[in-house]
């Protein structure tokens, strides 16, 4: 093994740009900061309209009134009427053999 003494005490040379130059990361580092502000204050302002709206529609309360006062029952039994008789539609469908003609007979 041959030993150089030149290459041991041989000065580097580091090539450097000179002047002014822009480094990507900065702009991704903005980018993410921009984007981690627009997070933050989605969530503040979604929080902030969530709890207004919910102060604003309260339902009141009537002191008096039961529950069985506030229902119109003529409306409810037109309801029931309305969904018994889909009911009925839909057992009939599903009952009926299908009206299709099989070709290959």
């Amino acid at each position: 093994m041959k030993l150089e003494i030149s290459k041991l005490f041989k000065k580097k040379q580091h090539f450097h740009k000179g002047g002014f130059h822009t480094n990507p990361n900065i702009g991704w580092q903005i980018l993410v900061l921009f984007a981690f502000m627009a997070v933050v204050l989605s969530f503040i302002l979604g929080g902030s309209l969530f709890l207004s709206a919910s102060r604003q529609f309260q339902v009141p309360t009537l002191p008096n009134e039961t529950p069985e006062k506030l229902v119109d029952r003529v409306r409810l039994e037109k309801v029931l009427e309305y969904f018994s008789e889909r009911a009925e539609k839909s057992r009939a469908i599903i009952t009926l053999p299908a009206q299709v003609v099989d070709p290959s007979r």
